[in-house]
C-alpha cells in the first residue's frame, strides 16, 4: 500500500494559468524540443510528483514504485489483460503448493532468469535464485530499513518476531541467522511457514515491495539506512537509464530481460484492442522518458500538444476534457484520443498525528477536538468545486470495487458547523482572551500545523482548510515543503497533521486497513494510531478468508475509526485517463496505471519529446503538490 500524493484539485487563478500556458508553449516548440527519429521507440509520460527512488523494498510511494514495477519482479502478477483480474505466476514457475492448514507455503522459480549487467557481478551474469527473495522479504523486516511494506510481512513468517526482537535490541539485523519461516530449500525453491493462514499473501506477492533485489547489489550501494534508490538493479523489464531528482527518470529496455511474450486476449474486445501485439516479445518499447511536471495546467498542455502519450487527467481540469456528462469533449474524440475512466481503489483523508501533544491522544477531549475538525470541514465542497465533481465523499477505508468493501455501511462524520462547535464548547476549547480563536481546555493556546506541498495546487487546498477550521475557532498554520520530504517527516512522527491518500496495487481491499494496525505505526500507519480492540480485529480478520465473518471484523474497525477520528475521511477518487490514438495495447487497469512493458507506439509522423526546458520552467513556474 502505497502514499499517492496526487490527491488533490485545484481552481487556479488566471494569470497563473496564462503563465504557465506561455512557459510550456515556449519550452515544448521545436525549436526547444531535440530532435527524435521517427523509428526510434519511445514512451512518453509526466509524473506530477516527485519520485524518492528505486529500492523496492525501501520507497513508499507510488510513482516511485510504478518505476520499480518494471525494474524488478515479483513471484507472481496480475495477467495484464484478464477481468476479473486473475493473479498468474510471474518469476515463479507455477502456483503455490500450499498444506491444508495453509500455513506452510512451497514455491518454485523458474530457471534463467538473470539480474540487469552491473559492475558489482564482475562481469558475471547473476541468475535470480530463491535466496534472493529471501533476503528481500528480510529487508523489510530489517527495523533499519523502516520499510513503508512491512505490514504485508511483519508477524507473518514462523520465527521472524524473534529475529526483529533480537535486531532492535542489538541495532543490527543478522541476515545470515536462519529463519523457520522464510528458507530456502534449494537453488530454485522457497519455502514460506506462516503464524497464520494468510489471506491476503498471494496478492501480496504481487507488489513491488516483495520484488527481488541482489544481496551484493545491496551492499555495494546502500546508504546509512540500508537504501539503494540511486542503483537499482533488477531482474526486470527495463533499467534505469538516466535519473535527474525531481524531473527527469529515462529507462532503457533490459537487453538481458528473458523470453516473455505480451498475452493472447481471449475476450472479443481485448483482440480488437491489442491487435498485431499478442506474441511479441515485451517489453515493446525500447525507452520510456517520465517528466516530472507538478502544475496540472502544464501536465494537461503537454498532453494536447501531443508530447504525452497517455495522461492522467489533473481533476482541477476535468472541465476542460469532460462534459457534463463525463463524455470527452468533441475535439479529443475528434482526434482519437480515448478515455479511461474509473473509481480509483485510493483513499484520500487528513491525519491526525496521535502521539502530537495537541491534536493525539485517546482521551474524550481530544477525540472531541479531531471530530469537531472533521465535520467543520466541507467534504462535498472539495469534491464539487476542487474535484470538480471527480469523486465521491468517502464513507470507509476500503473503496469501492475491492474486497472488504461494504456499500451498506457509512461512517463518515458529515459536515456541520454548529455541531462542531458545539461539540468544542462542550469539551472546553473555548475562545477564553477574545481573541476569535479558541483555547485548550486548561487555557493553552491550540496551535494547528498542516503539512503542505509548494505547488498552486497545495495552496488551493491550504485555502480550503484554513476557512474550514477559522470557521469553527480554530488557528491554522501550514508547514511546506517538498513531497518526498513530508513523507520522511511523516514516517518520523514530525508532522502534526497531512492531507495525503493511498492507492492499492492490488484489489484486495484488506490492506488498506493496515494503514491505522498499530504494529505498521511509523511505516504505512502514519496517523500512529495504537487501539487494542482495533488491533484485535485487524489481527483475527487477516486469517479469516473473505466472508460474513471477515466483513463484520471489518465493518467494527471502520467504526472504531469513526468513533476515535485518527483521520478526517475525504474522498474516493475518479481517475481519467486520455490515451492518445498512436498508443497501442494501453488496456485501464486503476491498480497498475503505468503498464510501460505492454505499449507500443506508432506516432506516424512523430511528437517532439518533452525538452529539458519545458521540464524547467513549468517546474519553476509553479511547484509539485
Amino acid at each position: 500500500m502505497t502514499p499517492n500524493p496526487a490527491r488533490h484539485v485545484v481552481v487556479r487563478g488566471a494569470v497563473r494559468f496564462a503563465a504557465a500556458i506561455v512557459a510550456v508553449a515556449l519550452a515544448l516548440s521545436p525549436a526547444a524540443a531535440s530532435a527524435q527519429a521517427n523509428d526510434a521507440k519511445v514512451l512518453r509520460v509526466a509524473f506530477p510528483v516527485a519520485e524518492t527512488g528505486f529500492d523496492p523494498q525501501a520507497a513508499g510511494d507510488a510513482y516511485s514504485n510504478y518505476v520499480n514495477r518494471v525494474l524488478f519482479d515479483t513471484l507472481y502478477r496480475y495477467d495484464y489483460l484478464e477481468r476479473p483480474y486473475r493473479i498468474v505466476p510471474n518469476t515463479a514457475a507455477g502456483v503455490p503448493q500450499i498444506s491444508a492448514d495453509g500455513k506452510t507455503w512451497t514455491i518454485h522459480l523458474r530457471k534463467g532468469i538473470y539480474f540487469a549487467d552491473d559492475p558489482v557481478f564482475k562481469g558475471k551474469r547473476r541468475e535470480l535464485v530463491a535466496a534472493d527473495y529471501v533476503y528481500s522479504i528480510k529487508r523489510i523486516l530489517d527495523p533499519k530499513m523502516r520499510s513503508n511494506s512491512l505490514q504485508a510481512v511483519d508477524g507473518r513468517f514462523v520465527g521472524a518476531d524473534a529475529l526483529v526482537a533480537k535486531a532492535k535490541e542489538t541495532g543490527s539485523f543478522d541476515y545470515d541467522t536462519p529463519l523457520e519461516g522464510l528458507r530456502t530449500i534449494d537453488r530454485y525453491t522457497l519455502q514460506f511457514k506462516l503464524a497464520f493462514a494468510d489471506y491476503e499473501l498471494l496478492s501480496n506477492l504481487t507488489t513491488t515491495a516483495l520484488s527481488a533485489v541482489a544481496r551484493e547489489v545491496v551492499e555495494a550501494y546502500r546508504d546509512g539506512s540500508g537504501w539503494v534508490m540511486a542503483n537499482p538493479v533488477g531482474t526486470g523489464p527495463y533499467r534505469l537509464k538516466d535519473w535527474r531528482r525531481g524531473q527527469r527518470i529515462v529507462l532503457d529496455a533490459n537487453p538481458g530481460f528473458r523470453d516473455e511474450r505480451y498475452p493472447a486476449p481471449a475476450d472479443a474486445a481485448d483482440r480488437k484492442l491489442v491487435a498485431g501485439l499478442a506474441g511479441r516479445k515485451l517489453p515493446l518499447v525500447r525507452n520510456v522518458e517520465i517528466s516530472i511536471i507538478e502544475e496540472a495546467q502544464p501536465r494537461l498542455l503537454a498532453f494536447q500538444q501531443k508530447q504525452l502519450d497517455f495522461v492522467a487527467v489533473p481533476t482541477t481540469l476535468a472541465s476542460k476534457v469532460l462534459d457534463g456528462d463525463n463524455r470527452l469533449n468533441p475535439e479529443l474524440a475528434k482526434d482519437g484520443v480515448r478515455l479511461e475512466r474509473s473509481i480509483q481503489p485510493a483513499i484520500a483523508y487528513m491525519y491526525f498525528n496521535m502521539e502530537d501533544p495537541v491534536v493525539g491522544g485517546y482521551e474524550p477531549a481530544r477525540i472531541a477536538l479531531r471530530r469537531a475538525i472533521a465535520m467543520g470541514y466541507n467534504v462535498d465542497d472539495e469534491i464539487r468545486v476542487l474535484r470538480q465533481g471527480q469523486g465521491m465523499a468517502a464513507t470507509q477505508m476500503i473503496p469501492p470495487g475491492m474486497s472488504g468493501h461494504d456499500p451498506a455501511y457509512n461512517g463518515r462524520l458529515h459536515y456541520d458547523i454548529g455541531a462542531a462547535k458545539a461539540l468544542l464548547d462542550k469539551f472546553g476549547y473555548v475562545d477564553r482572551d477574545g481573541d476569535g480563536f479558541r483555547e485548550q481546555p486548561d487555557g493553552k493556546p491550540i496551535f494547528l500545523k498542516i503539512a503542505s506541498g509548494t505547488s498552486a495546487q497545495d495552496r488551493e487546498v491550504e485555502e480550503i482548510w484554513k476557512r474550514s477550521l477559522t470557521g469553527i475557532g480554530l488557528r491554522v498554520e501550514f508547514a511546506k515543503q517538498k513531497w518526498p520530504d513530508n513523507l520522511k517527516a511523516a514516517r518520523l512522527g514530525q508532522l502534526q497533521m497531512w492531507q495525503l491518500g493511498n492507492i492499492s496495487t492490488t484489489p484486495d481491499g484488506f490492506g488498506m486497513l493496515g494503514l491505522l494496525y498499530g504494529n505498521n505505526a511509523g511505516f504505512s500507519n502514519l496517523s500512529r494510531f495504537r487501539l487494542p480492540e482495533y488491533d484485535s480485529l485487524y489481527e483475527k480478520a487477516r486469517s479469516l478468508p473473505d466472508g460474513p465473518e471477515r466483513l463484520k471484523a471489518e465493518r467494527r474497525m471502520s467504526e472504531l475509526v469513526s468513533a476515535y477520528a485518527p483521520w478526517v475521511l475525504t474522498a474516493f477518487r475518479y481517475e481519467n485517463v486520455l490515451v492518445q490514438p498512436w498508443v497501442r495495447g494501453y488496456k485501464y487497469n486503476p491498480t497498475h496505471q503505468y503498464p510501460f512493458a505492454y505499449l507500443d507506439v506508432d506516432r506516424g509522423g512523430g511528437a517532439a519529446p518533452v525538452g529539458d526546458s519545458a521540464r524547467a520552467d513549468a517546474g519553476d513556474s509553479a511547484r509539485k503538490p
